[in-house]
């Protein structure tokens, strides 16, 4: 079947049972839709405030839902559980110490979920916190976005970009 979509209920082999040979040059698309992009270079944050970060480098996008060009948000086109990660190394500049970093995952434009890190007796330059999710998404309207907010004693902080990939975010879906 040429550009289809087969849906069935069950499979059998000829004799009714069995195990099915799939043949090569096929393949088997599991967790997708599925997306993964990272920071490709610094982006400069306001101190103590919550800031959207622009995650412009796909590593992958299985059904080009990831926009990492104007929104940098996720909106799958199938409804499902998906697991949602994001890790944004966020760092003061040289004379400055973070105090506080948090990372969030938005859905809808709003707060879902966030990790923090308090430092605020042990003050740092960089952090990298990570956080997931699971996170039920409609299919149609429902959006995904990564933003962080680092709170600093001076100074102007940044989220580090890079080939490295150290401020990266990413879903695919678990099931439905």
């Amino acid at each position: 079947m040429a550009d289809g979509i087969l849906k069935v209920g069950q499979i059998t082999n000829s004799a009714g049972s069995g195990n099915i040979t799939i043949g090569s040059g096929v393949t088997l698309q599991s967790n997708v839709p599925a997306f993964e992009a990272y920071l490709s270079s610094s982006q400069t944050l306001s101190d103590a405030t919550t800031t959207k970060v622009q995650y412009d480098t796909e590593v992958f996008d299985t059904d080009g839902c990831y926009d990492n060009s104007t929104n940098y948000r996720f909106t799958p086109t199938e409804a499902g559980k998906y697991f949602v990660y994001i890790a944004n190394s966020v760092s003061a500049d040289a004379a400055a110490r973070a105090i506080q970093v948090y990372n969030y995952i938005y859905k809808n434009g709003s707060s879902y979920k966030f990790a923090v890190h308090d430092a605020n007796s042990n003050n740092g330059t960089c952090f990298d916190p990570f956080l997931s999710a699971v996170v039920d998404m409609n299919g149609t309207t429902d959006y995904l976005e990564g933003f962080t907010n680092i709170n600093v004693s001076s100074g102007t902080p940044s989220a580090q970009g890079s080939a490295n990939k150290r401020t990266y975010f990413g879903a695919y879906k678990i099931g439905a």
